[in-house]
């Protein structure tokens, strides 16, 4: 399998190529240049297969040659088999009649992050080790992909991490578990600004000649193909518990920065009957301005009880653009310089009709998010984040509207553990959430950071002061 860029001009790599390399040297992000396709009955032989087996069927076709059937089958058993604390790996919950959850949040940071980035981190190894280098990652997160990518690569010799927050825009759990993690390879930077402003430095440094001349950069974000993979596989599990493929079935993804329930868009199209995908934002809703009514225009972001949503400029709606659009590389490419000089975007009648057909959104407010965490625990006493209360109100509101087939069961991607965000789940329950014995000591460590200022300068000075030498290990 080959890959892409969505802007057109990097050269075209395999999957070893865009695992390490993560974003595209034009800037734009890898994509594989055809959708691998099942067919009905393949899809039913995955029924009851244990998670790691539909990983390694799923995944299979968009590895290729990068790893050997034994190879993948060894890292999915020892990621899905060992790394998880419920055997199932992504239970569904069921709610009510039609509404179910998918508890995306059994891996060792809490939160659905782990899911790929456990998988991430082993093949950034096995890629290392075959080529004997370095790897120098550098990440942006808005709460839960720190601590997951930290999680997976801390104390690796081959890999080196620098992640950057938002400086006291996450919550003390998140923060506490970037933080926490001591460990030589690990480097957490707290910078003034917002998400939207770490992740604008982390892409400038990919294309910054002056670090890419002495660095080997990767990348964790979901901007990396291989993290946005692994995560298509839990729609695949889920769904085949409804019967797919002879049931469809409807998904509500509270996200900012797409990925998430981009990894729904590319299971629909590898087969997966996906009846909808609801886009849940909170009211940073760009991406709701943007699927209801052309306008992708960004504003300032908004802090709210859902930190990890608090996005303007969703990186992964560019996958959906390229690939809605007609895969015209050229044209995307002078859209998004237009977009990244102007913060001002209107999608094209091609991109807008290609994302309805499969696309609905909804923007849900702080108070509604609230609303949906107490009906949750009411109605069948299930205590969720406030993020995932995002996607179940964003799925209520489009069942009342009439806009959702009542027939169709609809999963709301339950995101994060409630503990990670005790204060919102405790001021709309009254009930504090407490976190899972296995990380239960998390205040009582110590932590390590560097503050440093919102330019990128600062950031790039820092890392390059900092980084271990590259290259050849």
């Amino acid at each position: 399998m080959q890959y892409v860029s969505t802007r057109g001009s990097a050269p075209a790599l395999d999957f070893e190529g865009v695992t390490l390399a993560g974003l595209a040297s034009d800037g734009g992000l890898y994509l594989p240049v055809e959708w691998p396709q099942f067919s009905p009955d393949e899809i039913r032989s995955m029924r009851g297969q244990p998670y790691w087996q539909v990983a390694v069927t799923v995944m299979r076709p968009f590895i290729g040659d990068s790893l050997s059937e034994a190879e993948l089958i060894a890292v999915c058993k020892k990621v899905y088999g060992t790394k998880f604390a419920h055997a199932a790996i992504a239970p569904l919950v069921q709610l009510d009649q039609q509404h179910w959850l998918l508890e995306l949040f059994h891996g060792p940071t809490l939160a659905f992050k782990d899911v790929a980035l456990q998988l991430l981190g082993a093949l950034f190894e096995i890629f290392l080790e075959r080529r004997n280098e370095r790897l120098t990652i550098v990440g942006a997160t808005s709460g839960d992909t720190g601590s997951a990518a930290i999680h997976a690569v801390a104390g690796r010799t081959r890999t080196e991490i620098f992640m950057l927050h938002p400086k006291g825009r996450v919550s003390d759990v998140q923060r506490r578990q970037m933080t926490t993690v001591r460990a030589p390879n690990v480097h957490n930077l707290a910078i003034e600004g917002s998400f939207d402003d770490a992740q604008a430095h982390v892409k400038r440094m990919f294309t910054d000649a002056d670090v890419t001349g002495v660095l080997n950069l990767g990348a964790v974000n979901s901007i990396n193909w291989a993290r946005l993979m692994a995560q298509v596989v839990y729609y695949f599990t889920s769904a085949l518990q409804f019967g797919a493929p002879d049931r469809r079935v409807s998904y509500s993804v509270p996200t900012g920065n797409f990925g998430d329930v981009f990894a729904g868009y590319v299971a629909a199209r590898m087969g997966l009957p996906i009846e909808r995908l609801i886009v849940a934002t909170n009211v940073n809703d760009i991406l709701h301005r943007a699927l209801s009514s052309g306008d992708y225009s960004a504003g300032g972001v908004t802090p709210t009880i859902t930190p990890s949503m608090d996005i303007q400029v969703s990186s992964n709606f560019e996958r959906l653009l390229y690939d809605a659009g007609g895969r015209d590389g050229a044209a995307l490419a002078q859209q998004m310089r237009s977009f990244e000089a102007t913060k001002a975007m209107q999608l094209t009648n091609r991109q807008a009709e290609g994302a309805a057909a499969l696309f609905a959104s909804c923007a849900v407010s702080q108070i509604e998010t609230s609303r949906a965490v107490q009906q949750a625990y009411q109605a069948s006493q299930q205590i969720i984040d406030p993020h995932t209360a995002v996607g179940l109100g964003a799925a209520h509101a489009l069942a009342a509207a009439g806009a959702l087939d009542p027939a169709v069961p609809v999963v709301t991607l339950a995101t994060a553990h409630p503990a990670k965000f005790p204060d919102a789940v405790e001021r709309a329950i009254g009930v504090r959430p407490s976190l899972p014995a296995r990380v239960g000591d998390l205040f009582g460590r110590e932590e390590s950071y560097v503050d440093l200022a919102g330019d990128y300068a600062a950031t790039r000075d820092y890392v390059l002061e900092h980084a271990a030498a590259t290259g050849a290990a």
